[in-house]
């Protein structure tokens, strides 16, 4: 078969070296049972927990949660071939053991399916453009600011978009200054969240109900510290989780933004933490029940914070809605999670746009944009 006739080859990167490695996992499965075969042939290639690339298994089965255990799936360490990301003609380069290596496939896009450090922080991305191998989703720049919510904030704020108050801590600042850091904390509020600057799935986020306790304080920000020596405290804002998918647009224009999801928590859970959103009953309300008004200003704002930043491809942006009717941005997600219980597809599926539909327009819109520097 000639290459003008040969199926697009995707390349599909999972697993990785952050907390969020088996939700990657599971985001793999999801898109790996849905992805069109007739039309693309697929490269599996997992990363372990320690950072080596396999190629892996592309079963879905293989990369779900166990319903009965709620046992997570990782990338095996023992995987088959060890893989080399890429060579600078984009080919995926394998090393077998006990031998040289050698040059697999001509891959024409990537699609990193990455949460969390190493992944969707710029890293890979850079590998990447580096390389000249086409990829779906932000750019360098915009992956790392959005991943650091301390820079997403300076970012949003700069462009008049509002989020909450908030306190940086920086490893130096914590060793040196703690004082400061702590009275700074205090003035936030009574109620602070604290977490990583650069996690996602609520790992490491803790509730602290009285941020003049310094003890309290203090073990918060050592738990966050366990996934980021930087640290983010943020103001309790009162108001309902909404969430909001935004897709580049087909044709290049403004970006398409879904019906907004109102996130429900289950009853036992605090806030909204890892447990809550994968391993319990917590569900959505599509399309939110709000106000027109304010689901008109909410999905204008999500499409406003896409270009702010920068995104290209897809992210999802989650606000908080406030009694008094103001509107805040939480965090921005530019490579969010696809499992089956994950807020974007089903939002995307509540707007129109089922899941195969989703992984195509990832796929093309990817396509369409010239290797390297964006």
């Amino acid at each position: 078969m000639s290459s003008e006739q040969r199926k697009i080859r995707v390349a599909v990167v999972f697993g990785g070296r952050s907390s969020e490695h088996e939700i990657s996992c599971v985001t793999a499965g999801s898109v790996l049972s849905v992805i069109d075969g007739d039309r693309y042939e697929v490269v599996p290639v997992g990363i372990t927990r320690t950072g080596n690339w396999v190629l892996t298994s592309g079963d879905p089965e293989r990369l779900r949660i166990d319903e009965a255990t709620r046992a997570l799936p990782t990338v095996p360490e023992d995987g088959a071939d060890l893989a080399l990301p890429f060579d600078a003609a984009g080919q995926l380069m394998v090393v077998h053991p006990g031998k040289g290596p050698e040059r697999l496939a001509e891959v024409d896009v990537v699609l990193p399916l990455l949460h969390g450090p190493f992944g969707e922080d710029g890293t890979i991305q850079g590998l990447f453009e580096m390389i000249g191998v086409r990829y779906a989703g932000a750019g360098v720049f915009s992956s790392a600011a959005a991943m650091d919510k301390v820079f997403m904030k300076a970012m949003l704020r700069g462009n008049g978009i509002p989020t909450s108050d908030f306190v940086a801590i920086s490893d130096r600042q914590w060793r040196t200054e703690r004082k400061r850091v702590l009275d700074d904390v205090a003035e936030l509020g009574t109620t602070v969240f604290v977490k990583p600057a650069r996690a996602g799935s609520s790992h490491g986020i803790t509730k602290v109900s009285d941020s003049a306790d310094a003890d309290a304080v203090v073990a918060a920000v050592e738990a966050a510290r366990e996934h980021d020596p930087k640290v983010l405290v943020e103001a309790q804002v009162v108001g309902r989780e909404i969430e909001c998918g935004v897709l580049e647009a087909e044709d290049g224009g403004t970006p398409d933004v879904s019906f907004p999801a109102e996130v429900h928590v289950a009853d036992g859970f605090d806030f909204y933490d890892f447990e809550a959103k994968y391993l319990s009953t917590s569900g959505l309300t599509i399309p939110a029940e709000i106000p027109e008004e304010a689901t008109a200003r909410l999905r204008a704002m999500a499409a406003e914070v896409f270009e702010a930043m920068g995104c290209e491809g897809l992210a999802r942006v989650d606000f908080f809605y406030t009694r008094d009717g103001e509107i805040l941005v939480n965090e921005l997600n530019t490579m969010p999670g696809f499992t089956p219980s994950s807020a974007f597809p089903q939002m995307w599926a509540a707007t129109g746009v089922d899941y195969a539909e989703l992984i195509e327009r990832m796929i093309t819109t990817a396509l369409r944009r010239d290797p390297g520097l964006r």
